[in-house]
């Protein structure tokens, strides 16, 4: 490390900590469980959301339980998280999780995924959310 670089790590503004998925206090910004509603029109009417900080992406399934783990590995290659949240009569209510900067075409293509996913597996994609710190400016 020269000179110059060690300079520029002492001047350097310390950057504020990264958001994850286990990240404490943060709330549902946005919402779309309506499958007739475009993404781009469910993050416009949402004054929380806040679209140059990265967001914790949320989608809801309900998966026939016998095949958790089998979705939980087709999405861990994409970076998401499958948490298992409670039996629903003979289904698992589970989120898929992961952080990201939210937009209108990403948000529709993970919604199309996650759908063409449950369905595959037998079950069904309820719909997603996105949560941010408060006040997140990040």
């Amino acid at each position: 490390m020269g000179l110059l670089d060690r300079l520029r790590d002492l001047v350097r503004k310390p950057s504020a900590p990264s958001l994850t998925i286990d990240t404490p206090g943060v709330e549902i910004v946005v919402e779309a469980f309506d499958p007739a509603e475009a993404d781009s029109s469910a993050l416009a009417r949402s004054p929380a959301w806040v679209a140059e900080a990265p967001a914790i992406l949320r989608h809801h399934l309900k998966l026939p339980p016998e095949k958790v783990a089998e979705a939980a590995s087709i999405l861990a290659q994409d970076g998401w998280e499958l948490r298992e949240q409670a039996p629903d009569g003979e289904f698992a209510l589970a989120h898929a999780l992961r952080v990201q900067t939210l937009d209108a075409l990403h948000c529709a293509q993970e919604r199309s995924r996650m759908a063409g996913l449950a369905q595959r597996l037998g079950g069904d994609s309820l719909g997603w959310d996105a949560l941010q710190p408060s006040g997140a400016s990040t």
